[in-house]
Order: structure tokens, then sequence, then C-alpha cells
């Protein structure tokens, strides 16, 4: 049963005692409830469509897939549910793909816990954590900076076309990509057929495609 004005959290994490006091930070929080968790990726995603947590917090290094890879699957199944990339590790390359995949926050596990009980109830709010220089080496990777062959036409996209073209490839509409901006549909549609008209494509799902195909090729 849902219980109104809490922050429903689901934990993913593959060592139970980091598990067990995330939980229990979580848990003894007045305005929080841990609805769930689990220690692999494929129990993950079975308990997170059971469970519909406001705010999913993963780790990216699992014994069977990657966190971001969760991320991105609950993203594309419900927007509503937000996530959060927890890890003991700084990595660019994982940045990268949380940030494509469309995470909300990446923070490492030598958090405070203060610092973390404030993360997740920005998160849970619809706020993004991640640090703008590192969106704005994303969209620089996006131009070309990864590929063997940078393709000319990203050039021609201005910063919030390339950032438009990310929220495309995370799968989100133009109202949620509108909500995510802080812009109106309507503004959000013109930009979309804008980018399209410079990309040379007649359909989103072929920038969905696109950006997917700019993510590939970095590895």
């Amino acid at each position: 049963m849902r219980e109104e004005g809490k922050i429903r959290i689901f934990l993913l994490d593959d060592h139970e005692v980091v598990r067990r006091g995330v939980r229990d930070l979580l848990a003894s929080e007045p305005d929080m409830e841990v609805v769930g968790e689990a220690g692999t990726a494929a129990d993950a995603l079975t308990r997170i469509t059971a469970t519909r947590p406001d705010v999913a917090v993963l780790d990216i290094r699992l014994p069977d897939r990657s966190g971001v890879e969760v991320c991105r699957e609950i993203r594309s199944h419900d927007e509503k549910i937000h996530c959060m990339m927890l890890t003991s590790y700084a990595d660019d390359e994982a940045l990268f793909d949380a940030i494509i995949a469309g995470a909300s926050g990446y923070v490492l596990k030598d958090i405070r816990g203060s610092e973390l009980l404030a993360a997740v109830r920005d998160v849970a709010a619809g706020r993004s954590l991640l640090d703008p220089v590192a969106t704005a080496r994303v969209l620089e990777r996006l131009r070309g900076g990864a590929a063997a062959k940078p393709d000319a036409r990203l050039a021609s996209l201005t910063e919030q076309e390339h950032r438009i073209l990310l929220l495309i490839g995370e799968g989100l509409t133009n109202r949620a990509i509108g909500e995510r901006l802080h812009l109106a549909e309507k503004t959000i549609k013109n930009y979309v057929s804008s980018l399209l008209s410079k990309l040379g494509m007649e359909r989103r799902s072929q920038a969905a495609a696109y950006v997917a195909r700019l993510q590939a090729e970095k590895h």
C-alpha cells in the first residue's frame, strides 16, 4: 500500500552490507520508504515493475548486467521513475552512459549520509544532480569527439537541440522533454522539427536510433 507523501525508493546493489546500510539510512527518514531491493539486475527489473518506486538507486557494476542498462530499461518503460547511480568509481565512461540512459544523478559511495538523503529528495522532485560540466562533455562527444569520423551534421545543431537529441535518445516524449527543460511542449515540437531537418531525418525514431549508434561507436 502506498503511503501518501513518502518517497518510494528501490535499491539495487550486489553487496548486501552496502545495501543494508543505505536501506537503514533511508528508512530512518520520515519522508522515505524503501519498497524493495535486489542484488542483481534481473531481480531488480522484475521487482521495480511490481513496486513502481519514485526513485531507483542503482549500483553500476553488477554480476549480470550494468546498472546503466537497468536505468535505460526502467526509463524506457516508465519515465516517471527517476534513477540515481550510486558507484564506487568516478568513471567518465560510466557517467557518459548514465546521462545517455536518462539517469538524474550520479553519486559516489563515499558521499556523506546527509548528502545522499538530499540527493534522493532532489531526484524524487525531478531535479538533476548531474554536473553541467560533465553534461557538456557528453554534448561534446555527441558532436563527434568520440567517433572515428565526426558527423558534420551535429555541428549544425544548437546547444538546446543537442540536449533535446539526447532526451529523444532516452525515449522521452515532447511533453516529458518540455518538463525536463522547463519549456512548453509546442516549443519542444519546434526544436524537434528543426533538429530532424538538420539531420536529414523525418521521424524521431530515426533520431533515437542515431543517438544509440553514436553511443555504440565510442566503445
